[in-house]
């Protein structure tokens, strides 16, 4: 049975009170649009189309390679949302899967499970459906056994139907052709004065054609609508993706207070503990560990190492680095293996070669460091001129005096020292000691003679 994927992303989403288009909200680092083409990709489908409106453009620009997008415009509903993706099908497949764009806990299983349902069945619609203890805003499903006649919007119910527990979730699969002819026989004649897909299945079933129901873990079913309905969600997924990498062999302690967008990647035997955010392209090698404290983004962390109480932001950490606590990696960072950069440390730009330190209160900014070279308390790379920035070089097993201004552009040879307290405007040969300080001059007396002078201004 050939398949055909609709997903509905054209609504506004108001009630999220937001400039943001709604499927484009994000929830563990990807769009909830994402999220249904994600569980779509399970179905071997012949075409996926998207259906947008509202800010088309941003929207239709997130679309992987080979899922398609239509306009919707006017947006009359959901059953002219279906109707205009149809006429942009070359091909009526078999049987079509539609699906809303803001449902992001919708798994490809799911979806699986239902197109086999409609198979075995023989149906011309099947629709998944949920039981809810709290059923406000969603269609209610009447059914007759195992025949469901129709749905019925929350607007347009009874107080009789609203007591019915199962409601739809607005996936479907239909039958093709049977819901091309049905579209044609809609009307707007309800509470919203639009064309609902939901009418499609009375047609159906007095057509005698057969409309039957899947019902699944109410979980699945959930869409968003508000900022509630997005953060509860957002801690569903979160839950999921931890629960993942529990069975995978990463361990936490406390999983409730880890936060991990579903783009990151954490290797076996890895640690985290609470209060870490690893969000974007991240990547945490084996027997790393990372926490408490810890924001990562769009940072590989290396195998052994050890990240805590840092932010670090489109940075690569070597095997075996250490890194703060009170640390800041900035774009560009990068530690060499065995590296350290430690507390109250900014890195920016940067390389900090294999074994190299820069343990504490230091910037370093624009700057290339060699190995096994000590960067002492203190230190900061003067990078800026106040027209454009420069670089620092420091070469091989060099010892940085607390201190020390290093005022770029300079290089700092192989080998050489620098006298703590030390402005460094020149370059420093191998071996060599660089030191930029006046002579140091004692004035005796010098605290008696203040307290005089401020006891003379009190009088």
């Amino acid at each position: 049975m050939s398949v055909g994927v609709i997903v509905l992303a054209a609504g506004k989403g108001t009630r999220m009170r937001s400039e943001t288009a709604k499927v484009l909200h994000e929830a563990c680092g990807r769009t909830l649009l994402a999220w249904v083409l994600r569980a779509a990709e399970h179905v071997d489908a012949e075409r996926a189309v998207v259906v947008v409106g509202h800010q088309a453009e941003a929207v239709a620009a997130t679309l992987p390679r080979g899922t398609d997008s239509v306009i919707q415009e006017p947006q009359n509903g959901t059953g002219h949302a279906v109707r205009v993706a149809l006429d942009g099908f070359d091909v009526l497949p078999e049987s079509i899967l539609v699906l809303p764009g803001d449902m992001p806990l919708i798994t490809g299983e799911a979806v699986s499970d239902l197109i086999d349902h409609h198979r075995a069945t023989g149906a011309s619609a099947t629709i998944m459906s949920v039981e809810l203890d709290d059923q406000a805003g969603y269609g209610r499903i009447v059914r007759e056994g195992d025949v469901v006649s129709r749905i019925v919007e929350e607007g347009d119910a009874t107080d009789a139907e609203k007591s019915i527990g199962e409601v739809n979730t607005s996936v479907y699969v239909f039958r093709a052709e049977a819901l091309v002819e049905a579209l044609d026989q809609i009307t707007t004649d309800n509470a919203q004065a639009e064309y609902y897909l939901t009418d499609v299945i009375e047609i159906l079933d007095a057509r005698g054609l057969g409309v039957t129901a899947m019902t699944v873990a109410s979980e699945l079913g959930i869409g968003v609508n508000t900022h509630a309905q997005l953060a509860e969600v957002s801690g569903v997924l979160r839950r999921r993706i931890v629960e993942d990498l529990l069975d995978s062999g990463v361990w936490m302690l406390d999983p409730a207070r880890v936060y991990i967008d579903a783009s990151v990647t954490v290797e076996p035997t890895a640690r985290l503990y609470p209060e870490v955010y690893l969000t974007g392209s991240t990547t945490i090698g084996a027997r790393a560990s990372v926490g408490p404290n810890v924001e990562a983004r769009n940072t590989v962390i290396g195998a052994g190492a050890v990240v805590k109480q840092a932010v670090t932001v489109d940075a690569t950490i070597g095997a075996d680095a250490l890194v703060g606590p009170f640390a800041y990696l900035r774009p560009g960072a990068v530690l060499e293996d065995g590296s350290k950069v430690g507390t109250y440390v900014e890195v920016k730009g940067s390389t900090v070669g294999a074994g190299s330190k820069v343990p504490h209160l230091s910037y370093v900014g624009d700057t290339t460091i060699g190995k096994n070279t000590n960067i002492g308390a203190g230190t900061i790379t003067v990078n800026y001129d106040g027209y454009a920035k420069h670089k620092t070089t420091i070469g091989d097993r060099v010892r940085i005096g607390s201190d020390t201004m290093l005022v770029a552009p300079v290089s700092i040879g192989d080998d050489a020292v620098t006298g703590a307290g030390s402005v460094i405007t020149h370059d420093v040969p191998d071996g060599a000691l660089g030191v930029s300080r006046d002579p140091q001059r004692n004035i005796d007396g010098y605290a008696e003679k203040r307290r005089k002078r401020a006891e003379r201004e009190q009088d």
